[in-house]
């Protein structure tokens, strides 16, 4: 073999081995794709004008593609349920016309739609529910991203390259008869130069068939190329620990130059936050801190650590675009031990037990979890809060991936009495549920996983008010107050309901966070999810 046959075979397989990897560099992408990391979908419990709704939006995994809406009314009295999908940019007014959603058979308070999202980018799903109540419309901010590539099913190939095998021959077949029997009477037998003109016919048209099909193969790989090039994955970034003499930093560092380019919109705050970030200590889970971090330029964030074990860390960071595409972002850090002192030498060990600390909005767990029962027959798990206070998984036990399910949980006191909490950051709690391998994680509130900064940036938008306020701003504090009271909390008083859907089945560790004697109070679950 010649030199340059080798070099031209290292060239063709250096091209193959930069696509598998791209490929792979795809399928993992779809893994951390979205808001959250793992999922998709969307669920939201609240309030259509009058009727408490619970929603659930699952995410086609390719764009174009459908989204499958499903929509439960609470308390009777409606007649007809309409959705419709409308672009960040566009709003309702440049939105198709609504679709109206059927009953399901068998659930008299249960509606369902399919709703194609043609676009990648964020939308916000108006669910209008029309009964003896009146009207009212629920609006929820979902993400459409390609995070996934559909291959051609095998018999289907099959089919369709007989099929195209069998339009080739024919129009060979149709293009050389043409020519040499066309301009002949009816019953003469073509002469040789007929026959002749048949061939070069035929010859010519297979030569244009040969050039359209790969031409249009080329197309087809131009397009896949393109779809593949713009499907969604996550923007790199990096996080790590400083030391310094007031104690230890977190720098959070978003190194992708996506996050720089003018498709991407500036960041609005969450619940009065431009970003939240989670800590999570690995392999164990034992450690989590929710922290607030403050941005020291266009792409650095840093917090201050609270007093957490040495260890490796997994940190997730919740951010959201103007545009209303919420994400979040994903690294890995290490957080070293401190230089021992002389006062650390003295000081004695702290007792053995979960360590539950805040400071402002920020807080921090440090213990182990307390096991849910996967057995509905058993005891609800409870977990100390501190100073008397307990909180109660009420229903946790037997959950299944893909099934919409609430995790309803009570703060009660000593005497086990329901104990009502305050608004931590604007909701009455928070949670975050996370897959132990780390593929899921997911920041949830009492009205769902929808981010709410998104949802009300884009209601503004689509109203006309294209003026942002900030965290301090009366819209801000209205859009908290609407939502305070959600669907589930009309149907169970004085219970923490959220909203989910486990994506896949697996171990998961679930944190509650809630707000009560001006302290922020985590408490830490562990749940089996089956197939």
């Amino acid at each position: 073999m010649s030199r340059l046959a080798v070099r031209d075979a290292r060239q063709r397989l250096g091209a193959l081995v930069g696509r598998v990897a791209r490929l792979i560099g795809v399928l993992c992408a779809a893994l951390l794709a979205s808001a959250h990391v793992g999922t998709t979908d969307a669920a939201f419990d609240g309030m259509a004008g009058p009727y408490p709704v619970r929603v659930a939006v699952r995410m086609p995994g390719v764009i174009p593609g459908q989204a499958q809406i499903s929509v439960r009314v609470a308390g009777g009295g409606a007649r007809r349920v309409l959705v419709q999908a409308a672009q960040w940019n566009v709003g309702a007014r440049g939105a198709p016309a609504p679709d109206e959603a059927g009953r399901v058979d068998g659930d008299s308070t249960l509606w369902a739609a399919p709703l194609w999202l043609m676009t990648r980018s964020s939308y916000l799903v108006h669910v209008t529910v029309e009964g003896a109540r009146g009207r009212g419309t629920a609006s929820i901010p979902v993400i459409a991203q390609a995070t996934a590539r559909l291959g051609m099913d095998r018999a289907l190939g099959w089919g369709l390259a007989v099929l195209g095998t069998l339009l080739v021959a024919g129009l060979l077949t149709m293009a050389g008869t043409a020519a040499r029997e066309a301009v002949l009477e009816p019953g003469a037998v073509p002469d040789r130069r007929r026959r002749l003109a048949g061939r070069i016919a035929t010859s010519v048209m297979a030569g244009v068939a040969a050039l359209a099909l790969l031409g249009g193969s080329r197309w087809w790989r131009a397009v896949d190329a393109s779809y593949e090039r713009y499907m969604f994955r996550p923007l790199a970034s990096a996080a790590r620990v400083a030391r310094t003499d007031s104690g230890a930093v977190l720098r959070f560092v978003v190194t992708d130059s996506l996050f720089f380019s003018k498709r991407q919109t500036p960041l609005i705050p969450d619940h009065g936050k431009l970003m939240h970030l989670f800590a999570v200590r690995e392999p164990g889970l034992d450690v989590l801190a929710h922290l607030h971090p403050t941005r020291t330029d266009s792409a650095t964030f840093e917090s201050r650590l609270p007093p957490l074990p040495t260890g490796r860390y997994r940190v997730y960071a919740d951010v959201v675009h103007e545009s209303g595409l919420a994400r979040t972002l994903v690294a890995t850090a290490e957080l070293p031990a401190a230089p021992a002192t002389r006062a650390d030498a003295a000081a004695p060990d702290r007792p053995a037990g979960p360590r539950i600390e805040g400071a402002g909005d920020d807080a921090w767990l440090v213990g182990a979890p307390v096991g849910a029962a996967d057995a509905c027959d058993g005891a609800p798990p409870v977990a100390a809060l501190g100073d008397g206070l307990a909180i109660r998984w009420e229903n946790g036990c037997a959950f299944r991936a893909g099934a919409d399910t609430t995790l309803r949980f009570t703060v009660r006191d000593a005497a086990g009495a329901v104990v009502e909490v305050e608004p931590y950051m604007g909701m009455g709690a928070h949670a975050m549920v996370m897959r132990r391998d780390g593929t899921v994680f997911v920041h949830l509130h009492p009205m769902g996983t929808i981010s709410m900064a998104a949802q009300e940036r884009l209601l503004r938008r689509d109203a006309g008010d294209t003026v942002l306020h900030g965290a301090d701003q009366p819209a801000d504090a209205a859009a908290h107050a609407r939502h305070a009271a959600t669907a589930d909390v009309v149907r169970h008083p004085g219970t923490l309901g959220f909203p989910f859907a486990f994506p896949k089945e697996g171990a998961y560790r679930i944190w509650v966070q809630v707000r009560h004697g001006g302290r922020v109070r985590t408490a830490a679950f562990d749940a089996t999810v089956g197939g």
